[in-house]
């Protein structure tokens, strides 16, 4: 029998590694921009074509290489990160691997230049799909300069499963924030077919919060800082107030790695327990600083996840610390130090009583009981006078006779009569009654599946009801939102909002769709950009459905709202005029009948019944 085991080529074996580095032109610009950060650049580039797909490049002023390093850099297992296993638990630097720049070059095909400081000439390297295509002296500046070109070129089904180039934009937008905002220190820019999208300056902490996100988040933000033997915590956590239901920006970081830490986040939600409503998340930006060899970051290809030694004690140290910082800023009652127009308070002296006691007069010889003069009763003669005013009485019709009951309809009939037609319970659900038994309507989400289908003709048939706002309203949008608004606008417009651009990526909402004029027009619209950066798809249909089932969801009858018959009665209409009625858009059902059979059988004479006669 043949031998069957075999070592695979490099390039299968890089290929593999592919598979599981680089998921996404996004997995691309993480890998090169921490390599440039590891570098010590001060500034780093990126630019975009077709969110990745054409190209990719990322230019340093960093220490750069040597041809030697640069060509065994694109090696497998290649790196200056570490020499041995043990300094798989003390990394200081982001990349360490040595898999990223090979995994790189095996999907997609690479140019880079780099020059050293103490080097006259840099160096020029080519690669496509891990074939080495040449290396030569360049003239180029001191730092690296990489451009990856037709990313899976040579992986027909991995560059078909990518998502929309609106999509894919958007995970570079967020591989870039995780890395700058770890980086306050290092200038960065992000372009995209040429057009800028974040322009940092090096500067604070806060500063590049505020670049990234937008001013508005500015005011929300509540300084974090404690120190202890096992760890520093330090950063930002958001007020109650800016809590929001979807959307909200929340980062954890560990020496200066970005991390997602379910059990963390639940230690911060926990903070925030009868302070927010149920189901909302408040943005907050943590940094741990610990000990390298209490953690480990090798857990899990894209570096992600990261596992902690005292995870426990970390959870109660971060509970206390988000706590301590809400407390501060919900607990501390303001002084008002004007006194302009105040009253003036005496200051009370205890020996100076200036007030006397009010006296009380009575007569000490008043007895109550003592005798007196009987109450004369009043007298009952010519009782019969009190009634004179009276006229006498009619005469009452006979209502068993039958005769006088010519127009009155049957017992059924007089209970339809008197019965309303809908009755509301709790003011959550509708009870109607039907052929088949009693049918119950959740008010809530049946008005959610009216308002969705109406909202959705309307985007279908670009006929809008726009109703014009007395007092316009300014929202504004971070670079990311910016871009994702101005490629849905048609859409919102379609709906029945207007805008007007006021520039810096801010806008004016002057109109808002007819029905939904006393909601909070900014929140809702940061909300439906949320459910359309969500919905993950490139068909406009899906983003008409998602704005529309947005839209619906904030403007439906709460939870609670008392209706009269009449309103009840439109509702049950609207409803059964749906093409379906059964279920919400998101799968929720709006409707239950409780069957006849179900009802006579909870009445069985046979079941025991209880006695209220005691």
């Amino acid at each position: 029998m043949k031998d069957v085991i075999q070592l695979l080529p490099d390039i299968v074996a890089n290929q593999i590694a592919a598979g599981e580095v680089i998921q996404r032109p996004a997995s691309v610009i993480k890998e090169l921009v921490e390599n440039a950060v590891d570098a010590d650049a001060k500034e780093i580039n990126v630019l975009v074509e077709d969110a990745g797909r054409t190209s990719i490049q990322v230019i340093d002023d960093g220490k750069g290489m040597s041809g030697t390093d640069a060509r065994l850099s694109f090696e497998r297992h290649a790196t200056s990160k570490i020499r041995k296993a043990d300094d798989l638990f003390a990394l200081q630097t982001m990349g360490f691997r040595g898999e990223a720049l090979a995994s790189i070059a095996a999907v997609a095909q690479i140019e880079l230049k780099t020059r050293r400081e103490e080097d006259e000439l840099g160096t020029h390297l080519s690669i496509a799909g891990s074939k080495f295509m040449g290396q030569e002296p360049c003239s180029c500046p001191v730092g690296s300069n990489f451009m990856v070109a037709n990313l899976f070129y040579n992986v027909p089904a991995r560059r078909r499963f990518l998502k929309s180039n609106t999509t894919e934009l958007n995970h570079i937008i967020s591989a870039f924030e995780r890395i700058a905002l770890v980086n306050p220190q290092l200038a960065f820019t992000l372009y995209s077919n040429g057009s800028e999208l974040f322009n940092l300056r090096p500067g604070g902490l806060k500063q590049r919060i505020v670049d990234i996100f937008g001013k508005r988040i500015n005011q929300d933000l509540l300084p974090l800082g404690v120190e202890t033997s096992m760890c520093k915590l330090s950063g930002f956590v958001g007020k109650p107030e800016s809590s929001k239901k979807k959307g909200a920006h929340q980062y954890f970081f560990v020496n200066n790695r970005y991390m997602r830490h379910p059990y963390f986040h639940k230690a911060v939600m926990n903070a925030f327990e009868r302070l927010v409503p149920q189901g909302e998340q408040v943005p907050y930006f943590i940094y741990f600083e610990v000990k390298a060899q209490d953690i480990d970051v090798n857990i899990h290809p894209t570096k992600t996840e990261i596992k902690f030694e005292n995870e426990q004690a970390i959870f109660q140290i971060l509970f206390a610390a988000v706590r301590e910082a809400v407390g501060l800023f919900n607990d501390v009652p303001s002084i008002e130090f004007d006194t302009q127009g105040q009253p003036d308070i005496p200051v009370y002296t205890p020996g100076n009583d200036g007030a006397a006691v009010p006296k009380v007069n009575y007569n000490p010889q008043y007895n109550p009981f003592k005798g007196g003069e009987p109450a004369s009763k009043p007298s009952t003669d010519h009782w019969e006078q009190l009634y004179d005013s009276i006229s006498q009485p009619t005469a009452i019709p006979n209502v068993f006779d039958q005769s006088a009951n010519e127009g009155v309809g049957t017992d059924d009939e007089l209970v339809e009569d008197k019965s309303p037609i809908h009755y509301q319970y709790k003011g959550q659900y509708i009870m109607t009654a039907v052929k088949s038994g009693l049918m119950m309507i959740d008010q809530h989400r049946a008005h959610i599946r009216v308002l969705y289908e109406r909202y959705l003709q309307q985007i279908k048939n670009q006929k809008a009801y726009p109703q014009k706002m007395l007092f316009p309203e300014l929202i504004e949008f971070s670079p990311s939102e910016a871009m994702n608004f101005a490629k849905l606008m048609p859409e919102f417009v379609a709906m029945g909002f207007e805008f007007t651009a006021m520039g810096n990526h801010d806008y004016a909402i002057q109109a808002v769709p007819s029905g939904i004029e006393g909601l909070d027009a900014v929140q809702l619209i940061h909300d439906m950009l949320v459910s359309a950066k969500e919905k993950d798809s490139s068909a406009i249909e899906d983003v008409h459905r998602a704005l529309a089932l947005s839209l619906a969801r904030n403007a439906a009858l709460p939870t609670g709202q008392v209706l009269n018959n009449d309103e009840m009665e439109n509702l049950v209409n609207s409803l059964f005029r749906c093409q379906n009625v059964n279920y919400t858009p998101d799968g929720k059902s709006i409707l239950y009948i409780l069957q006849q059979s179900e009802i006579e059988r909870l009445f069985d004479s046979s079941r025991p019944k209880i006695d209220l006669n005691y």
